[in-house]
């Protein structure tokens, strides 16, 4: 097995298991506090335009990584408006759906692997911004965003056996943009441990 392999097979586990922990911590909960219903939902669409993307560059790894991860991301989606969130919290995720659409129409594999890195901002900077703003994270799931830093860890390295520079992109900002939703969450964490915080 060559490195492009062995990091292809990690990003693809990882793609099918990222999420899984949101979905499961919602599913539990039944509740939705913490959780960026907006984040969720450009995840799905992100996610599904990355899978067209492996298609049409022939790496079947990202496809099924990030169509699993996409069907979960929608689970997520879902599951979250039922148990609390409102579809007015949708700023980017329609935005995002047609401008994915559009560019993989109009420009197919070129244009994709121009916006699909940037995509990561439009996915997680939603998330990052309720991480900060609401006063209680109890049902965002840190397992899934360490997780998602594992995730821009491994495609970076399948990125640079591949030459892949969208990837690569792709796969510092995920490990950025999630590095501090996991810090915010278990800075909250903390805050609320202390004796100040359990006030």
């Amino acid at each position: 097995m060559n490195l492009a392999s062995l990091f292809g097979t990690l990003g693809t586990g990882l793609g099918l298991v990222r999420a899984l922990p949101q979905l499961v911590r919602l599913l539990r909960a039944c509740q939705a506090h913490g959780v960026s219903v907006d984040t969720a939902a450009t995840s799905a669409i992100v996610s599904f335009g990355w899978a067209v993307y492996g298609l049409l560059t022939d790496q079947p790894f990202v496809s099924l990584a990030t169509g699993s991860s996409g069907l979960i991301f929608s689970a997520i989606t879902i599951f979250a408006l039922r148990y609390g969130r409102r579809v007015r919290e949708f700023k980017i995720a329609p935005l995002w759906l047609g401008v994915v659409l559009l560019t993989g129409l109009l420009t197919r594999k070129a244009g994709l692997g121009i916006l699909l890195p940037l995509s990561v901002l439009a996915a997680n900077l939603p998330q990052l911004w309720v991480a900060f703003k609401e006063s209680s994270l109890a049902d965002l799931s840190l397992g899934t965003w360490l997780l998602s830093m594992a995730d821009g860890l491994v495609w970076g390295g399948y990125a640079l056996s591949q030459g892949d520079i969208p990837i690569l992109i792709y796969a510092v900002l995920q490990l950025v943009t999630s590095g501090l939703i996991v810090a915010a969450r278990c800075l909250r964490k903390t805050k609320s441990l202390s004796p100040k915080g359990l006030n």
